[in-house]
């Protein structure tokens, strides 16, 4: 610390010492020739001096001159210089030429500092604002897409669900490997709070990221940091790179400024993506399964009274593997016996249903309105806004209602503090998030285990006329028993069984920055985020017992509730320099401190045994005691000092050293403290470069280190409370063992990058490749019971990743007639190894799931390999073999598949005539496997079209193999000849049902998740300013469209994106939420 005290004495020494140089100030503003904007980062010099500064973000400088004038030399790369006398004057403007180098070249790095992009020794990338709000997606992380290389933008489909955002792959095993998000120099909490059974795929609510707070329309630019030498700054919580975001501020101006944007989308799901059902087969598992004389048919009961055994559907089956349709054939059906229904008491033709599961699906719309105002003199600056949004999912019972509020100023206190505030404030109400997984949702049945010969339309009919779970899913329909067996009506499930979460959120930096002369200046910042949640869960009287609450146990009815509270406070104090230390070398340096305050609390409480009272939704209405809440406090601190040097010299070559020193209270004493450091060299080469059609080129290579914590609670063991028992207190001990001699995970990263534009800028390109290594990963691993528990805490594991990334960009024609045609594509390849996890363990299950497969870290393989059994493999020819049943040969505990893809890339094109412009993003994804319970389950139930067709024989599958059906799988027998065995077609558990060990193979519903997507397009008209008059500014009239075509996939009847939500664990599909197209208009006004 007396270290750091000098350092910070030296620099005050040095600006003071400055002050008796000063004379008088000069002021100004830079903007760009070509549309007015000002410019940041220009360099502002006193001809030959080395007194000197840089424009500001909004492009305004101060200088100290001498009395007598000078000459001020303003310069930037890639603009021309200018030189302009000072004279008497206090005011100078400067308006540079920018035809080759433009505002990009000047970017937003960690901690919110503005840079010139040549100094840079490490990969970042721009998103342009527009390309993120005009498709008016609710989360706009969404809209990141395919625009930036090396990022993995996953979005399932879930209402209102997460994204999964990961640069440059998968490097904790345990911990998150999402991309930290800063606004405005605030952290931003990005966690989704999905609880242990819905990340498992068992049951339960994706409740998206907290990310998606983040307000679009305010958004002014994006800048993505994609190394650890790039997020050092910010110390190990970025190790996985950082989403740098500036938000809109007010600007001098006169008068008010006011504009005004307003949105209208309209959704459908892309049948593409959802079942595709036979219409050949009915109800039920097939005359073998059943063996009685009705066939498939109940033939027990005399429904109508004639003395003689009727047909009765077996409702209580939820499969297709019944009786071929037949429309001379009149049996009774599940509405038969429902008094409402127009067919009750009625046998009516044995047809597949008019209204399948699709026609379930609404038209989902959005609506977004927003207007902000934004106002300013030379001192002073604001601009407040307000957001809008509403809108409903293609599930019935679906909506959302988002308000933001916004505002953002700056005052400059007198020539030498600045005072800067920003405040949003959102609040986001969800009704009928759709739940995941394979528990009780809608998307399982439909997929999974579903009759084809039930009607929706009448479901839908007879729940809205009795407002009573009328299923088609009856115990014994025959007998009288109308109660569920397995299945609730869908639209009871919407409608009575619906969850709903409110999110009430603060976050805000204040800021004081203090020019301590020309050169020198210091920062103070806090920010804060926090945010208030509520998320409640209903299950209604009469609906089908599944797991619920607390205790996890079957339950009809029900009631759950849990409140939230997360906070982070953020408290920074830097110094900044700037100095030409002479005509050829420039010093940047930055010294600050840092203090990180978390906090999250939580509170899970629900009801026991059901309700007492129909629909009241209270904790107090429980039939039995009430468990015990489930109360949660968790508190970190981390103290961090951090300095950054970078020399440049002659605007040509620039050294860079990063250090930071980070102390945690989530480690124990002795090992809580950690340091790692960066440095970066990069060359501007075009500056020595004789080539006059190289505009600007870089080298830059970047070593860093990471150093990184964990979550509070993991280092001392603690214990649970209990019910207390005959007035004494009890608790218990965890399952869970804690190590107090837990040290800091670490990484290492090494990256080399080359970036070019040339031919009158044209053409650019920026490539990079890197090798990461994280090591010394805390994580938590099975121990044998006799000590006690059955997991522990321990450093142990280390993930390589490796990777390229390419930009390319270009302005295919630019023509003076005002036609233009600019393109820009991004590729990117990372490849993962799971290097060594912990002594003797060769494995470490991320998640088991449903259908005898796991998600794994495997030593020597991918992060996050499919494990299940897998095909056996005849050595001499490579064909599967078959059993003496004409089945595939099940090998147990194989690697059956690697979700990660073999490289992502992302193609946009913008066409543009005068005021016209039509613009379109193509989003490609090669290769990674993802495994289907969906496919798994819904062929073994004999829902989907692909199970219905005609063998070689010209018979169909379905008829016994004695009668000439079955399917002849390709392979060879397992004496290696080729397969003649026809295997059964004609029942549930044959040839259909993949995942049966004594049958087939789980491998056989892994699918590769390859696709090519036409992401977004827009068609935008810029109504002339002849036609707006004084008061109007700017009118944009637009058509959008979001996940337009899926191009190419090789996923069956499901989007290859989808999942449970974000997370580690990927690759693995189970009631998949089909993919919504929507199209839409916005119009933007600015007066």
């Amino acid at each position: 610390m007396r270290k750091v005290l000098l350092l910070l004495s030296v620099f005050t020494f040095l600006g003071a010492s400055s002050l008796f140089a000063q004379d008088r100030v000069i002021t100004g503003k830079v903007t760009s020739a070509e549309d007015g904007s000002p410019l940041p980062g220009v360099n502002v010099v006193i001809k030959g001096t080395t007194n000197g500064t840089v424009t500001d973000i909004d492009g305004n400088y101060k200088l100290s001159v001498p009395e007598s004038g000078g000459t001020l030399v303003f310069s930037f790369i890639g603009l021309e210089s200018q030189d302009i006398e000072i004279g008497n004057r206090s005011s100078i403007d400067a308006v540079m030429s920018s035809d080759i180098q433009q505002l990009s070249e000047v970017v937003v790095t960690a901690l919110g500092v503005t840079r010139e992009k040549a100094s840079l020794g490490y990969a970042t990338q721009d998103v342009e604002a527009e390309e993120v709000t005009k498709a008016k997606e609710q989360n706009f992380v969404n809209s990141l897409s395919g625009r930036v290389s090396g990022v993995q933008i996953k979005q399932n489909n879930n209402f209102g669900g997460s994204t999964n955002v990961v640069i440059r792959g998968n490097a904790s095993i345990t911990g998150s490997n999402q991309a930290l998000f800063v606004v405005d120099g605030i952290p931003i909490d990005n966690r989704t709070g999905n609880d242990a059974y819905q990340t498992a795929g068992r049951y339960g609510y994706d409740y998206g990221n907290a990310a998606s707070d983040i307000n679009p329309e305010d958004i002014e630019s994006i800048n993505v940091l994609k190394g650890a030498a790039a997020t050092a700054l910010y110390g190990s919580r970025a190790s996985n790179g950082a989403i740098v975001i500036t938000t809109k501020k007010g600007e001098s101006r006169k008068g008010l400024g006011i504009s005004v944007s307003t949105g209208f989308t309209v959704g459908k799901i892309d049948k593409s993506t959802f079942v595709e059902y036979q219409d050949q087969y009915g109800a039920g598992y097939s005359n073998y399964y059943y063996g009685n004389d009705g066939g498939p048919f109940d033939d027990f009961y005399d429904v109508n009274g004639d003395g003689t055994p009727d047909l009765i559907v077996p409702t209580y089956e939820d499969a297709s593997y019944g009786e071929k349709f037949d429309p001379n054939l009149n049996v009774y059906h599940w509405d038969s016996f429902v008094p409402e229904s127009p067919n009750y008491g009625k046998a009516y033709p044995w047809l597949a249903a008019k209204n399948t599961p699709v026609s379930f699906f609404e038209t989902a719309y959005t609506v977004n309105n927003s207007v902000s105002l934004t106002g300013g003199n030379d001192k002073n600056t604001f601009r407040l806004s307000y957001t809008n949004y509403s809108g409903s999912g293609v599930l019935p019972n679906s909506q959302v209602h988002k308000n933001t509020f916004g505002f953002n100023g700056s005052s400059q206190i007198n020539d030498k503090l600045t005072a800067s505030v920003g405040v949003n404030y959102v609040n986001n109400d969800v009704i009928g998030r759709n739940s995941t997984g394979y528990g009780d949702n809608i998307m399982a049945n439909f997929r999974q285990w579903w009759e084809t010969n039930v009607d929706v339309e009448s479901l839908k009919d007879l729940y809205f006329q009795t407002r009573r779970n009328v299923t088609w899913n009856m115990y014994d329909a025959g007998g009288g028993d109308y109660d569920p067996i397995f299945w609730d009506n869908p639209y009871w499930t919407r409608f009575e069984n619906y969850e709903s979460d409110t999110r009430n959120r603060v976050f805000g930096n204040f800021v004081l920055k203090y020019d301590i002369n020309d050169w020198l200046s210091l920062t103070g910042r806090a920010t804060l985020d926090r945010y208030n949640e509520v998320r409640e869960q209903r299950r209604a009287i009469g609906s089908v017992a599944s797991e619920f609450g607390i205790n996890k146990l079957d339950e009809q009815s029900g009631y759950q509730r849990e409140d939230r509270a997360v906070s982070e406070i953020n408290y920074d104090l830097f110094m900044t320099a700037n100095k030409n230390l002479s005509p050829d070398l420039n010093l940047y340096a930055m010294l600050g401190f840092n203090i990180r305050q978390n906090s999250f609390e939580s509170v899970l409480a629900s009801t026991n045994g059901g309700l007492a009272i129909p629909r009241l939704y209270t904790l107090s209405n429980s039939l039995q005691e009430n468990p015990f809440p489930v109360e949660t406090l968790r508190e970190k601190e981390v103290a961090g000092v951090y300095a950054n040097v970078n020399l440049g010299y002659k605007d040509m070559l620039y050294l860079e050293l990063t250090g930071r020193r980070d102390q945690s209270s989530a480690l124990p004493v002795g090992n809580n403290v950690y340091f790692y450091p960066a440095a970066s060299l990069s060359f501007v080469f075009s500056e020595v470069a004789n080539a006059s059609w190289l505009n600007f080129g870089k080298a830059r290579i970047n070593y860093a280190e990471v150093g990184g914590d964990t979550d509070a609670g993991n280092v001392y063991d603690y214990y649970l409370r209990e019910p207390n028992f005959s007035g004494g207190v009890l608790t218990r001990a965890r399952i869970y063992k804690n190590n107090p001699d837990l040290k800091p995970e670490r990484s290492k990263s090494f990256e080399f990058g080359l970036e070019a534009s040339m031919f009158n800028d044209r053409l650019s390109f920026d490539f990079a490749a890197y090798n990461t290594n994280t090591f010394d990963q805390i994580m938590t691993i099975e121990v044998s019971r006799a000590t006690g528990y059955r997991y522990k805490t321990l450093n142990g594991g280390e993930v390589n990743n490796k990777g390229l990334e390419i930009t390319l960009g270009g302005d295919i024609i630019r023509s003076q007639s005002g036609f233009n045609w600019k393109a820009s594509l991004n590729w990117s390849k990372n490849v993962s190894k799971v290097i060594e996890l912990v002594p003797g363990v060769e494995n470490f299950v991320l998640g088991s799931y449903q259908g005898g497969v796991s998600l794994n870290a495997t030593v020597g393989e991918p992060f996050g390999v499919i494990r299940g059994t897998g095909f056996q493999i005849d050595p001499a020819s490579g064909k599967r073999v078959v059993n003496s049943s004409g089945y595939y040969i099940a090998v147990p505990d194989q690697i059956i598949g690697n979700p990660n893809p073999d490289w992502l890339g992302g193609l946009t094109n913008t066409l543009s005539y005068k005021g016209v412009s039509l613009s379109f993003l193509i989003d490609m994804s090669k290769g990674g496997d993802v495994y289907s319970l969906d496919m798994h389950y819904g062929q073994g139930t004999g829902i989907p079209v692909s199970t219905v067709g005609t063998n070689d024989l010209g018979n169909d599958w379905r008829l016994p193999v004695s009668q000439g059906g079955g399917i002849k799988l390709d392979g060879v027998k397992e004496d290696g000849t080729p397969n003649d065995i026809y295997a059964r077609a004609d029942y549930y558990g044959g040839v259909f049902y993949w995942g049966n060990s004594s049958r087939n193979p789980g491998e056989l519903t892994v699918y590769d998740a390859t696709y090519v997507k036409l992401r977004e397009a827009s068609l935008t008209y810029s109504l002339p300013k002849s036609l707006l008059g004084n008061a109007i500014q700017n009118v944009n009239l637009s058509i959008v469209g979001r996940n337009l075509w899926i191009m190419h996939k090789n996923v069956p009847y499901a989007d290859p994106e989808s999942g449970l939500g974000a997370g580690n664990a990927q690759g693995y599909l189970s009631g998949s939420y089909p993919t919504t197209r929507t199209v839409g208009f916005r119009v933007d006004i600015d007066f």
